[in-house]
């Protein structure tokens, strides 16, 4: 039994420890991760939603923290409940959302390690049997160092936790684990490889046959049947390749500029997902840098999921001097954990990320000036003369 608790404390702790920095590392995105638990079509708790990033650095630094006092044996009653608590708690979250197909995946390591909502489950149940050894055999976690040590060391976990924690959204993560990280080529990433496995799905034709419903599954094929056609439901029964950047797109007034834009030696993108959201010091900040980057031959633009009229009010405000395109707002806070943000592509490569804090540390060398990509007008009404049109003419 001792071996056994041994075991399980540093195992948990472990686990504990990592999962909590990998989260720590990005608070913001857990909290986007929280945002989507707390929407109505899962927890239905959207009064919480502006409190998500709040509640993501005290959740992650509490996790953390539990991890150290577990490994030190301090505080072993209160460290104990929280656990159990917590490990219960989130094995109700994991199963509702494997269950019912609500969150695809927990946010548990980030985006470090991935899990689907089954794995997030079968992962918490390991997890709090382990607690509820630890729980049987607590006589056996005992303090591995004198209790003022102990307080110490918390103390200065805590404070390292939220100099991490502050860093990193004044910032940008320290470490990026996502599809957008430096040194990817946008366009490579979107790419399905030849031979790549694809999606299968079971089909469910449904037929009137003589005043009768009848149903009947295929894999695509349309089935032969003397009956009237009603309809068709699908089913994924194996999911095919999906590359790891499918959600990227450029467009404007219904054109797709992507490939262009991804074409370009020299481009700046400034990713504001949400420009009522964008902080006005992180404009000023952004109008002050891309001024230099337009003098300097680069190719500016914006990339947004709000609307036009926003768009048209912020230029305006602000007097930003480049075009705005629409991108997926997903895609936009998985690209960069900033609101405003800057990327600096070359030929779709990112070779660089920065949050607006930041935005003084861009590299702009002087480059040769490309040529405008134009963005197709709609064409004129045509004046068609009306056939309809009452004669006043009197006949003779």
């Amino acid at each position: 039994m001792k071996i056994l608790v041994g075991f399980s404390r540093l195992f948990v702790a472990a686990l504990f420890i990592f999962s909590g920095f990998i989260k720590l590392n990005d608070p913001l995105g857990f909290s986007y991760k929280l945002q989507e638990y707390f929407s109505e079509g899962v927890l239905n708790m959207e009064f919480l939603i502006p409190y998500a990033l709040l509640l993501s650095v005290f959740i992650v630094i509490y996790e953390v923290l539990l991890g150290v006092t577990l490994f030190l044996g301090y505080l072993r009653k209160f460290t104990l409940w929280s656990l159990l608590l917590m490990i219960v708690f989130f094995t109700f979250l994991t199963f509702y959302s494997a269950y019912f197909n609500k969150v695809t995946d927990c946010g548990c390591f980030g985006d470090a390690i991935p899990l689907t909502p089954w794995e997030s489950f079968s992962k918490d149940v390991i997890l709090l049997v382990l607690i509820l050894i630890l729980f049987a055999g607590k006589k056996y976690i005992t303090p591995i160092l004198p209790s003022p040590l102990h307080k110490w060391i918390v103390f200065a976990s805590f404070s390292a936790c939220l100099v991490f924690a502050y860093h990193v959204l004044m910032h940008l993560p320290t470490f990026d684990f996502r599809a957008y990280k430096i040194g990817v080529n946008i366009a490579e990433g979107m790419t399905v490889p030849e031979g790549a496995p694809e999606a299968k799905f079971d089909y469910f034709w449904k037929f009137n046959v003589d005043g009768t419903e009848k149903i009947i599954q295929t894999s695509g094929e349309y089935p032969s049947v003397n009956g009237t056609y009603v309809g068709v439901e699908t089913k994924m029964i194996e999911e095919g390749y999906v590359p790891p950047i499918h959600d990227f797109t450029i467009e404007k007034d219904g054109h797709d500029f992507t490939t262009q834009f991804l074409e370009r030696e020299h481009l700046i993108t400034i990713i504001m997902y949400n420009l009522a959201k964008s902080e006005a010091a992180g404009l000023q900040a952004v109008k002050t840098m891309t001024d230099k980057a337009i003098q300097q031959g680069y190719e500016v633009i914006g990339l947004t999921a709000s609307s036009p009229q926003a768009v048209a009010d912020i230029k305006k405000r602000f007097g930003l001097d480049f075009e705005f395109y629409s991108t997926d707002e997903t895609a936009l806070k998985t690209m960069l954990r900033a609101n405003p943000g800057i990327i600096k592509l070359e030929k779709g490569t990112i070779v660089e990320k920065l949050h607006w804090n930041d935005a003084t540390q861009l590299a702009l060398p002087a480059v040769a000036r490309p040529k405008p990509i134009v963005i197709p007008q709609p064409a004129p009404p045509v004046a068609i003369e009306d056939s309809t049109a009452v004669s006043t003419s009197v006949p003779e």
